[in-house]
């Protein structure tokens, strides 16, 4: 069985469809959907959901697009949130300098914030990293008792060699599948204990679902290719990728 480490199952454009997106990825070899809740909407529909169903756990952080609202409201809430055991997962955090729909400060504050409150809870960071390898690693390189997973990673060797340097996880999406991928090298350098599957549904739909709308059945399609990069049966991959994610998240995974 896999799991998919990074869902957006709450979304609006599934709304209503959860019960059969996870009875699709369920025939597709998919156990468990870990669905992020990367603001406190979204976060408090991801508990809903996973306390409804047994095969989803949930997340909840600040995503950066939204950093300027971090405040000590809000890590009062994140701090509550976490302590939910639906809740495997703090983010998705981190710093998006592409699109910088906060400013660039607010989102490090809120981002070193956040980390913090995920290693004194105990629990895994969802990181999201773009453009901006050198300061997500100096974040994390100040919390080292944090445990990241480096989420959709397609990063430069920087974030990689820290990432691998500070033992946290790398998670791969569709992107590994799309025709101007150039990262193989990375991945053969991640220790296979560190390696995660996911789908960043709706987004990112992998070959050969591209212009689709994604969902976490097409996370078999990323475990296949990164069986073709690491020279892997997909039940290997299977088993690796899952005995990764229940580790990171304390989640169960059902057959």
């Amino acid at each position: 069985m896999l799991v998919d480490t990074h869902c957006h199952l709450g979304d609006s454009g599934f709304a209503g469809e959860e019960a059969e997106l996870l009875a699709r990825a369920a025939v597709a070899g998919v156990g468990h959907v870990v669905v992020v809740g990367e603001s406190p909407e979204a976060a408090a529909g991801a508990l809903a959901l996973a306390r409804r169903e047994p095969r989803v756990s949930a997340t909840a952080g600040v995503h950066p697009h939204i950093a300027s609202s971090w405040n000590d409201a809000a890590a009062i809430w994140l701090t509550r949130q976490l302590a939910e055991p639906e809740v495997v997962a703090a983010g998705e955090m981190g710093l998006d300098y592409h699109y910088d729909n906060s400013p660039r400060e607010q989102q490090r504050n809120a981002f070193a914030a956040q980390l913090a409150l995920a290693a004194r809870a105990g629990k895994p960071a969802i990181i999201h990293a773009r453009e901006a390898d050198e300061d997500v690693a100096s974040v994390l390189r100040n919390q080292a008792d944090a445990v990241a997973i480096l989420h959709s990673f397609s990063g430069g060797d920087a974030l990689l060699e820290a990432g691998i340097g500070l033992g946290h996880y790398f998670s791969f999406s569709g992107m590994l599948t799309f025709r101007n991928w150039r990262r193989d090298d990375a991945v053969r350098r991640i220790p296979p204990d560190r390696l995660l599957v996911e789908t960043d549904a709706p987004y990112l739909a992998p070959v050969p679902h591209r212009g689709k709308r994604n969902e976490p059945a097409f996370v078999v399609e990323v475990a296949k290719r990164l069986g073709e990069v690491l020279g892997l049966r997909l039940e290997q991959v299977a088993q690796l990728t899952t005995d990764n994610a229940v580790r990171v998240f304390g989640i169960r995974v059902q057959g």
